[in-house]
Formats: C-alpha cells, structure tokens, sequence
C-alpha cells in the first residue's frame, strides 16, 4: 500500500512538529502467511480517539481507527514479507527488514523511531525501543492497527485460495482446526517451512 501525505514544510520545519514514527508488527506468530509491519507518524494537531493495542480491540473498532489513522496520519507506510523471506531470514531477522523497510517507504523522514518490544532494527534515524509500546504510545498503537488490519485482509485473501485451512478465521495461528487441516491436507507454498509443526510434516516426521 502507498505510504501516507506529507507534511507541509512549516510542519515539519518546528520544534513542535518533531516527526516521531511509531512501528510495529502483526504476524511474528502464525504458521502461514506474511509477517506484517507499519510505521505511522501521527498528526499531533489531529489527535485520533482511542488508540490502542490492536489486539485488545474489536475488529469493527480496528477497521474504524485504521481508516482514521491512513486519512489523518502525517505519513504512513506498511510493509509485508512473505513466508519463503521468513524461512530464509527467520522470523525476528524478517520482522525487523519489513519495519526498516516500512519506514524507508514513509513519505518523510521521521526525526525518532518508537518500535514497540526490545529489538531495534537499523534505521536512517534514531530509534527508541518500547516494550509494551503498543499499548503506552499511540503512534506504536496506530502502527500495530495498521500492520495487524492490513495482515488480516492478506489472510481471508488467501482463504480463498486454500479454503481448507480457515485462514479467514485463524489468520494462520496454529489452532487445533489449522493443525488438523495441515494433518490431512498438507502444507501449501503460504506455510513457514521453518516453523516446527509445518517443518515436521514436510520432512514426514
């Protein structure tokens, strides 16, 4: 998706309008599909209701502020790298890419990073590290709403694809229900072959 507007030059050019980008990710746990990262650089003249932890909130509520956060963020930007990247990488080395990656993709520069958790990647600008971030900085917040939102609509995608896994409704967790599809079915070219359960079955264990 292309990453937000940019500010005008006076917001950008005062102490008050420090461009601080908040970054995060959906997808770290799943079997199937991509790892999901946003950055986000809120307006702080348009201050954006109820931010919060994406995964505290219902999904009505998730789509709601993930359509204020794109129409009223100074800049904005997510990134997805998809399972083979995962299995090449591995999934922190993969996460921490598609964060950089996304704020490489921002429309402006951002003057600080806030990344929800304890692992920084390496970006063009300085970075903070916030754990549990994602429920104490609303930039971190309406980054987590905007990877997870943009991860979920990847998944029922690909429901349509493989029917018999239910990524619409597990989003590639391994539920009892995933497990047991890729029991009977097998791993489809969506799996992490890297991941245990799914390594297992590929290699016939």
């Amino acid at each position: 998706m292309p990453p937000g507007n940019p500010p005008s030059s006076s917001q950008s050019g005062s102490t008050q309008a420090r461009l601080i980008a908040g970054i995060d990710e959906a997808g770290r746990g799943p079997l199937a599909g991509p790892v999901t990262a946003a950055a986000v650089i809120l307006d702080p003249r348009q201050p954006i209701p109820g931010l919060a932890d994406s995964k505290t909130l219902a999904e009505s509520r998730r789509k709601a502020l993930y359509e204020a956060i794109v129409a009223g963020s100074l800049a904005w930007a997510v990134v997805s790298l998809e399972p083979a990247e995962i299995d090449r990488l591995n999934i922190l080395e993969a996460t921490l890419k598609a964060m950089a990656l996304a704020v490489d993709e921002l429309s402006c520069r951002p003057d600080l990073a806030l990344v929800d958790g304890n692992r920084p990647p390496k970006l063009v600008c300085p970075v903070r590290c916030v754990v549990g971030g994602d429920r104490l900085e609303p930039a971190i917040s309406a980054a987590s709403i905007v990877a997870k939102v943009t991860r979920d609509r990847v998944m029922v995608d690909l429901h349509e694809r493989y029917p018999d896994y239910g990524f619409q409704a597990n989003k590639g967790y391994p539920t009892p229900q995933h497990l047991a599809a890729l029991e009977r079915f097998g791993v489809t070219p969506v799996h992490r072959r890297s991941f245990r359960p799914v390594r297992q079955l590929d290699l016939g264990l």
